[in-house]
């Protein structure tokens, strides 16, 4: 390209993507078997002054996002060009393996000025670190245990009426103590996957119940179908020491209410959970199962979370009619309307959480079977290495000589110190140019920046959410410079890849 940056005939990438050193005589021309990098153009990353947004790659379509290589020649390879389905940013890593009722999101790091270290993910109040694991109470258990201990109350009037209003407080220690056993739930998927080396980010307790979010897939079938099974094998083990705990109390007491109630509800947790559908335990077990038959951990994720979309109708036309029919122990002429419209409530409620977390598990699996065509060996734009004095006009000059599209910031001993950014080279005017220094339009490189050429997959990416920038100094294991890495070239590749059928 010229001094204004457009690119001259005949210039293009190659496949050495080692630093480009100046000087009079250019490198070879672009491989014919890279044509996926030749004569591509950059997508600027977003102003790193703009507000992040979320982003879902997943559900864009390939025509929703810009390619590197959708260019017309003589189009200035560092002209603003954003996809029609958002902004530059990572993709996510990967969603963690939620185990509980409803899986979580993570969200995608954004790119910035300066890197900084990814905030650890909050949705609601600590209550400690288990194992080294956070513990967040989200602020819809409150509102559960409002009503736990409402309904509860109401019970208790019958069952004890010499309480009075000091009923309330019986049932706010049970709801209480039955989140407890649901954290003793989520604590043993915690310890098993631990166990597996698995790392695990977080323990929520929400609404219905809690989630484990587990970073990594379990590696074998036999280790998914262990650490699933925990959980309700846990919440029995619970109900059985609460029946212990029933027969040495005088029944008709509030111990013996209060250890009654943990008894069931454990019971009823247990065997929730072990119903065969993702996103459930009894969804994960049955993967691991058809996993182990057929070889394919996405065919096990394909049955299960079909199996749990059956379940979710089931629970959504059943539980109601199983109410009205007195087969829960309620004849059918004592519910009332508003009963009828509660269980229906409650009905929908589970059938949506049953459902989404089945649809997002498929998503999931169909990441993580793309994943590994994200390589930062592939992806890596060739680089010019210049002195921090050079002028940007000069530095474009030799970067459209070597056939390279990035800019490697060097010492005088040719060691790389900075990366200058895209999005501040397209905020120079043409005219400004040849009076700029790349110096102050560079970014400094971190640990963090500096990422391995072998790099591919989930490491990639959780590299990559690490550390936000808009570009990483990719190096050899000898250390020697690779090219530089575009975040935004990389969610492009995601989006690509995630675009095409399993």
């Amino acid at each position: 390209m010229d001094e204004s940056g457009r690119p001259q005939p005949g210039s293009g990438t190659t496949d050495d993507h080692r630093a480009a050193r100046p000087g009079p005589t250019p490198p070879p021309p672009a491989s014919a078997n890279d044509p996926a990098r030749a004569n591509s153009v950059p997508h600027t990353p977003r102003d790193p002054e703009e507000p992040p947004h979320e982003e879902h790659p997943e559900d864009a379509g390939p025509a929703d996002q810009g390619d590197a290589s959708d260019t017309s020649p003589g189009s200035d390879p560092f002209t603003e060009r954003t996809p029609a389905g958002g902004d530059d940013t990572v993709p996510p890593a990967q969603d963690p393996v939620s185990q509980g009722d409803t899986p979580a999101t993570r969200t995608p790091a954004t790119s910035g000025r300066r890197p900084t270290k990814a905030p650890e993910p909050r949705s609601g109040l600590l209550m400690g670190r288990p194992f080294g694991v956070p513990v967040y109470v989200a602020p819809s258990w409150f509102l559960v245990a409002a009503l736990i201990t409402w309904v509860f109350g109401g019970q208790l009037d019958h069952v004890l009426p010499g309480l009075g209003a000091v009923r309330y407080l019986v049932s706010l220690f049970f709801a209480v103590a039955f989140y407890a056993s649901v954290l003793v739930h989520e604590l043993a998927h915690t310890v098993a996957a631990l166990r597996f080396k698995l790392p695990v980010r977080r323990i929520q307790l929400q609404f219905f119940g809690g989630v484990s979010e587990i970073e990594k897939e379990s590696e074998t079938p036999g280790r998914e179908f262990v650490l699933a099974f925990v959980g309700p094998l846990l919440s029995l083990v619970l109900a059985g020491v609460f029946y212990l705990g029933m027969l040495a109390v005088e029944p008709g007491t509030v111990p013996g209410v209060l250890l009654a109630g943990l008894m069931i509800s454990n019971l009823i947790v247990a065997a929730f959970n072990l119903l065969p559908g993702l996103p459930l335990d009894g969804g994960r077990m049955l993967r691991a199962i058809v996993w182990k038959i057929t070889g394919k951990p996405m065919s096990g994720t394909v049955a299960a979370a079909w199996v749990g979309r059956a379940l979710a109708i089931t629970v959504l036309i059943g539980l109601p009619l199983l109410t009205q029919s007195g087969a829960l122990g309620e004849g059918a002429a004592d519910v009332s309307g508003m009963d009828t419209v509660t269980d229906a409530l409650l009905a929908a409620i589970l059938a949506a959480i049953i459902w989404t977390g089945a649809g997002n598990s498929l998503r999931m699996a169909r990441l993580r079977e793309h994943l590994p065509e994200l390589r930062a060996r592939t992806l890596t734009r060739r680089a010019v290495p210049v002195e921090s004095a050079t002028p940007l006009s000069e530095a474009l000059r030799r970067a459209n000589e070597a056939g390279a599209r990035a800019l490697v910031v060097v010492d005088a001993d040719g060691e790389p110190r900075s990366l200058v950014r895209e999005a501040a080279i397209v905020g120079v005017p043409e005219h400004r140019r040849p009076w700029v220094a790349v110096s102050g339009l560079a970014q400094d490189l971190t640990d963090g920046m500096r990422v391995s050429a072998e790099l591919a997959g989930e490491e990639l990416l959780d590299t990559l959410r690490a550390t936000p920038a808009t570009e990483y100094l990719v190096v050899e294991e000898s250390g020697a410079i690779y090219g530089v890495l575009s975040a935004a070239d990389v969610e492009r590749a995601f989006v690509k890849a995630m675009a095409r059928p399993s």
